[in-house]
Formats: structure tokens, C-alpha cells, sequence
């Protein structure tokens, strides 16, 4: 039996309930292809932006609190490099390390590449007052964003054995969404 390649099928794109200033077509397929099954299907639904909803975490917490469901966390940092997160579920406020496997990190700088968890450990989200971080190990952040949603770190991390998802590894985020599916 031939195995299918999904990435090479024509799916129709899921529709987009808001705009978004960061992903484009090419972005939405490569991303569309790697859902969770109980993503699919669904509209993608803006949750979150810098550009209406301002430049703090504890506003990007809040509106998340109604979802349930994965979210897609996309950037753009300030030297237009494109990178981010699907995380298993929203993201919140939390006094440990939350999550599942689902969880990866991607970059489409310089093109497009996907972090899967390793099974390596299991620190997958962790959102704190002050900041959030996708994957760690050793004090090495996959993904870590301050509380300004402006400064960040990407460095390899043990949880996905990701390169720097960035154009370098300490970088200043330009745009930040967060998007759902329901």
C-alpha cells in the first residue's frame, strides 16, 4: 500500500474569520497540513494581536481564557524573519510546565522547518507573569517572550531540537498573533 503524502495534496485553504498582517497563503498551507485532527476543519480564528489588541502578555492571556482549543503563535520580528508555535492548548498563566506532544515549534526563516517534541522532556509551555517559554532545557529557551511581547530568545532546546527559530537568537518582536480553530 503507497503511503499518502499529505503535504502534496491540494486541500482547500480554511477560512481566515479576521486578516492577518503576518501569514500568507504559502504559510497557511505548510501549517493547515500539520494540525492536530481536532483542529481541522474549523475556521482559524484571531485571537490575539499586537497590532489591535497592544503589547502585553497579560491582555494575550486573557483573551485566550475562553478558548479551547490549539493555537497557532506566529511572529515576525523586526528583521522580518517569520517563526512560532503550535501549542496543544491555549496559552495561560501557569505555576509549571503544561501541554502535550502536539506542541511543536516552526520557522519559515530562512525557509520553511518543523520542530517536533523529542520526547526528550516534557516542557512544553510554561506561561509565567512576566513571561512565556515553548520548550527548555539547561536554561536554553525553544521559545521565550517577555511580558512587553517584545523582546524574545529562540536557542536549541532538549523538548524539540530546534535551531533558532529567529533571524538570531535574541531578537524584538514587530507583530505577534495568536489564532484558534472554532
Amino acid at each position: 500500500m503507497e503511503k499518502i503524502n499529505y503535504s502534496e495534496l491540494e486541500l482547500p485553504l480554511p477560512d481566515l474569520l479576521s486578516p492577518s498582517e503576518i501569514l500568507q497563503e504559502e504559510h497557511i498551507k505548510e501549517l493547515y497540513t500539520l494540525l492536530p485532527a481536532r483542529a481541522v476543519g474549523f475556521p482559524w480564528t484571531r485571537i490575539y494581536s499586537t497590532s489591535t489588541d497592544g503589547f502585553l502578555l497579560k491582555t494575550l492571556y486573557r483573551k485566550m481564557t475562553d478558548f479551547d482549543c490549539p493555537v497557532i503563535l506566529i511572529m515576525q520580528d523586526t528583521e522580518n524573519a517569520i517563526f512560532g508555535a503550535l501549542l496543544s492548548e491555549p496559552l495561560k498563566q501557569s505555576d509549571g510546565f503544561y501541554g502535550t506532544g502536539e506542541t511543536f515549534l516552526f520557522t519559515f526563516h530562512p525557509s520553511f522547518k518543523v520542530f517536533k517534541w523529542t520526547g526528550g522532556n516534557n516542557f512544553f509551555i510554561n506561561g509565567r507573569h512576566d513571561c512565556f517559554s515553548i520548550g527548555v532545557s539547561e536554561g536554553h529557551f525553544g521559545l521565550w517572550i517577555d511580558c512587553d511581547l517584545y523582546r524574545g530568545t529562540s536557542e536549541q532546546c532538549q523538548t524539540f531540537n530546534n535551531d533558532t527559530l529567529a533571524s538570531s537568537r535574541d531578537f524584538h518582536i514587530k507583530t505577534l498573533e495568536a489564532w484558534g480553530f472554532v
